[in-house]
């Protein structure tokens, strides 16, 4: 038979490891404002795209995917994570108007403006 305190004491163990696991698999930063990040108007166009097109499948501030690949720094490397593609904005705009593998395309979502826009804000990530 369990005693009070060590139903208390299991219960305040498991408290604290979900609690640590959390932390653990949080290592997105928190969503920031459009000025806090410091974008133009084009980028933060671009941004508003992201989310409504984008941020389902890929996370913007990490490493880590959803479906998709995270797009942290996707333009700091020389060639794409997955594809090994050049990392520049002719072969990511080839990626978004024609999809990839289980990405669909969006040639007919993206407006010219759009994908400039797109490509603006995520030159900033």
């Amino acid at each position: 038979m369990i005693n009070r305190f060590q139903f208390y004491f299991v219960g305040w163990i498991l408290a604290g490891l979900l609690a640590i696991f959390a932390m653990v698999a949080c290592d997105a930063e928190l969503r920031k404002s459009d000025a806090e990040l410091g974008l133009n108007a084009q980028q933060s166009a671009g941004r508003r795209i992201y989310d409504a097109e984008c941020d389902r499948c890929h996370q913007p501030y990490s490493t880590r995917g959803r479906k998709g690949p995270g797009l942290k720094g996707v333009f700091q490397h020389k060639y794409l994570s997955l594809s090994g593609l050049p990392a520049n904005d002719e072969r990511v705009a080839d990626i978004i108007r024609l999809g990839r593998n289980e990405m669909p395309g969006f040639s007919q979502k993206l407006s010219p403006q759009d994908m400039q826009d797109l490509l603006a804000y995520l030159h900033t990530l």
